[in-house]
Parts: C-alpha cells; sequence; structure tokens
C-alpha cells in the first residue's frame, strides 16, 4: 500500500516495508537500485569467475544514481561516488559489474537497443582503464558529458535556500512532517539532543559553518526522515541545527550503519564499527564526502552522521539518447576508476590493467567476464523484478 502523509512511530515499520516495495516496482532500474543484497547473492549463483583485484576500498552499491556532484568543506565540487553504506575493502570488479548492470538497466528504461548497452560496457570499461593509467593526471580524465556538466552547473549555483525550500518551513524554521518526514518519540529527541550537544556534532557543524569551535550549537528541529529505498526500515533521522550568533542554519543526516552485503577481502584491515567503516571508506573514495561524516550511536545502534550541502545531488538517468548514454557510461567509468587508482601505486595499477586486458573477445571490445556478468544479472534482475510486481500488485491498484 502507499504510504500517506503522517505516519506515527508505533506504525513505522508496516509503513516501511509497504513504501519500499512501492519505490521498488516503479521500474527495473528502481529494484536493481534498491536490491545490493540479491545483486551479490545473483552475482555468487551466477557461478562466474570475476578477476581478482587488488584489495581496496570499494563502493559495494556502485550504481548511478550513488555518484553525482558532492562539496567539499571549502566551496568546490566534484563528481564523486555520493553514498557508501555498503563500502569494504575488497575487489574492485564488483563496482564495475555494479556500475555496469546498473546503465544497462537504466538503457532498458529509456528504450534503448541492446546494442547500446554492449557499447555502453566498452565505454565503461575505456574510461575506467584510461583512470588506471600512467602518465600526467590530466591525461587519465575523460571529458565531462553535456549532461553531467548541467548537473554540475545546477549544483554550483545551489545555495542554502534551495535546501531550506525543500526541506523546512515557516517562519520559525521547522522540518515539515508529511510523507518525507514523521514523527520521533520522545526517546528518540531526547537521544538526538545528546548527538547533537556531543563534542563530535560541535566540531562537524562548527568547521562547516566556518565558526569557532567553542562557538555554541543547538538543535532547531528533528525529524525520522523516509528517504531511498534501500535504506528504508533503518533508523535515519533529519536534524536542523544552528549555530548561535547566525542566521544560518545546518542540515544534518543521521543513518544506521548496517553490515556490508559487499563481500570483504579476509585479509584487509577494516574497522569494525560499521559507521567508522563508512567513513573510512568515504575518506579514501569521496573525500568531500568523507571530511563531511562523523560515527556515533543512537539506541544502541552505530550511526554515521553527514551535513548534507544543497550542492550534492544525484544524476538522473531515467531517460537517455544513445550518444549520451555512452557518454555516460565512459565518464561514470572514469570516476569510479580514479577513485580506485588514487589507492594504487603505479605498478599496482599496471598489474590490475593487464589482468583488466586479458579474454577480449572478438564482437565487443570489453572483458569477456563483464560481459557475460551483465547480461546474466540483467535477466535475473527483470525476473526478480517481475516477481516483486506481481507479488505486490495490490500496492500499485
Amino acid at each position: 500500500m502507499a504510504v500517506k502523509g503522517i505516519v506515527e512511530p508505533q506504525d513505522r515499520a508496516e509503513n516501511l516495508n509497504a513504501l519500499r516495495n512501492l519505490k521498488m516496482a516503479r521500474s527495473a532500474h528502481a529494484f536493481v537500485r534498491g536490491n545490493t543484497i540479491q545483486f551479490y547473492d545473483w552475482l555468487e549463483q551466477a557461478g562466474r569467475t570475476l578477476p581478482t583485484g587488488p584489495d581496496i576500498w570499494i563502493c559495494g552499491d556502485c550504481h548511478v544514481s550513488n555518484i553525482g556532484p558532492v562539496a567539499d568543506n571549502n566551496g568546490g565540487i566534484d563528481i564523486q561516488i555520493r553514498d557508501l553504506d555498503q563500502t569494504v575493502m575488497g575487489n574492485p570488479a564488483h563496482d564495475i559489474v555494479r556500475l555496469a548492470v546498473s546503465l544497462a538497466t537504466a538503457a532498458r528504461g529509456s528504450d534503448l537497443p541492446g546494442v547500446i548497452t554492449a557499447r555502453m560496457v566498452e565505454q565503461l570499461i575505456d574510461g575506467y582503464e584510461r583512470a588506471m593509467g600512467s602518465g600526467r593526471k590530466e591525461y587519465r580524465l575523460v571529458d565531462r558529458p553535456s549532461c553531467i556538466s548541467l548537473v554540475m552547473k545546477a549544483a554550483t549555483k545551489r545555495r542554502w535556500k534551495h535546501l531550506a525550500d525543500e526541506r523546512i518551513e515557516g517562519a520559525k524554521p521547522t522540518i515539515p512532517l508529511g510523507r518525507r518526514f514523521w514523527p520521533v518519540t520522545d526517546e528518540e529527541r531526547a537521544e538526538l539532543e545528546t548527538l547533537a550537544s556531543s563534542d563530535g556534532m560541535q566540531k562537524l557543524v562548527t568547521q562547516l559553518v566556518h565558526r569557532e569551535d567553542d562557538a555554541r550549537i543547538e538543535l532547531v528541529d528533528a525529524k525520522y526522515w523516509v528517504k531511498g529505498c534501500s535504506s528504508l526500515g533503518r533508523l535515519r533521522y533529519a536534524l536542523l541545527m544552528r549555530v548561535s550568533g547566525l542566521k544560518e542554519l545546518c542540515l544534518v543526516d543521521v543513518k544506521e550503519a548496517l553490515r556490508a552485503a559487499a563481500p570483504r577481502s579476509t585479509a584487509a584491515d577494516m574497522p569494525r564499527d560499521n559507521a567508522l567503516r563508512v567513513k573510512e571508506g568515504a575518506l579514501h573514495l569521496a573525500p568531500n564526502l568523507g571530511q563531511r561524516m562523523m560515527a556515533s550511536r543512537i539506541q544502541g545502534k552505530t550511526v554515521f552522521v553527514r551535513e548534507l550541502r544543497p550542492q550534492d545531488l544525484k544524476i538522473d538517468l531515467e531517460q537517455m539518447g544513445s550518444d549520451d548514454a555512452m557518454e555516460v557510461a565512459r565518464y561514470l567509468g572514469n570516476v569510479v576508476g580514479r577513485a580506485h587508482a588514487a589507492q594504487l601505486s603505479r605498478e599496482r595499477r599496471k598489474s590490475w590493467l593487464a589482468e583488466l586486458a586479458r579474454n577480449r573477445p572478438q564482437n565487443i571490445d570489453a572483458p569477456s567476464w563483464l560481459w557475460r556478468s551483465v547480461v546474466e544479472l540483467v535477466q535475473a534482475h527483470e525476473g526478480g523484478y517481475l516477481e516483486h510486481c506481481r507479488k505486490y500488485a495490490g500496492a500499485l491498484a
């Protein structure tokens, strides 16, 4: 069933489950985005042997919507990975496959022919390999496609008032109750007050608004946040903060950190705390985001906390033309490749490139393991999506 209006805390679980099912039934692309766990289950069941890459921090959920403009602490903006819930130290091939499958389902949603999907996979790996190459940094970059440039232009123009218009209302700023924001309990409010007054939050908020470390901060409002698809069902809150003496407010996202579904290296040395794992992965893959995060606990559960910037946007690929699709695939492959390459020495990049160059069939300029994985996983996701729609058809009525 669709969730309408305000939902009280005691009714959250049932309504969140219904909302998640409804969102995932909207399109095959949405179904892929919301099924990280099933993605890795299907990848394992497919029985395909992926190349063994170097142990580095990977996104773990590297689909199209998890890449976009991300602001840093000094006013700069760059296209980076923007969601690191699933980050682990693992095999970079998993990010390549996940991104390729996401692009393939986006292409199908745009009614692009299969040959374009094949060319997108070729362009993705080309952009990725270029980022892994040697030589000066500018030679390893891919030109930004026009559709991505438009997103960057929009991000550059955005200010706090745009975020405020979307999230808060009234003469006395509050986060409005409704479809996206639900009430919190008294117990939750008390814990969020404690979090808001912590030394970690003090440091995070004051550095973001460039104030003295001893400036007093206050919690203006707090709501349970209904956001995303894969995150529905876990703890998530929106906090409206203010620094004393300033009119400008600060919006903070508090999100429960769960164990990652992405396979991790058995030899990797990672934080045991899931929130610290997310922050560490972000510092390596998306430093603009990692610098704006901290780890904490709510209701005995680990959470990571990040300040939201108006410039942080996702890339929307609901409708693409053939040329845009291939340019975007190459560019996004390069973005992910650069995030991976930044963690590797020149010799390790060279070794990984050699591994990627193996097994190129004559009819497609992409590794055979990647193309087979895309074909099999798209088939599995299509079947899973249709079965999901059949099961929850009543929610669509």
